[in-house]
């Protein structure tokens, strides 16, 4: 199976970045998880997020979230 070419592209200004195969639009990530949901509703839940080579982190990696934690400093 050929995988596509993800992109999680840089934080925007609410902190949430968007994530795209080959040029499509899967969702809009706010956290890490958000990105395996994502990868998982587009059937490609094999792929290792933190770790694979075929995601390409724009703009921080999947440790870098801003805005992050004015959301769970309440917590």
């Amino acid at each position: 199976m050929d995988l596509p070419s993800i992109v999680v592209h840089p934080p925007a200004l609410d902190g949430s970045r968007r994530v795209t195969a080959d040029s499509e639009t899967l969702g809009i990530a706010y956290h890490l998880d958000d990105v395996v949901e994502i990868l998982r509703l587009a059937d490609l839940d094999e792929i290792e997020v933190e770790e694979s080579d075929i995601i390409d982190w724009q703009g921080g990696g999947p440790d870098d979230w801003p805005g992050l934690s004015e959301h769970h400093a309440a917590e």
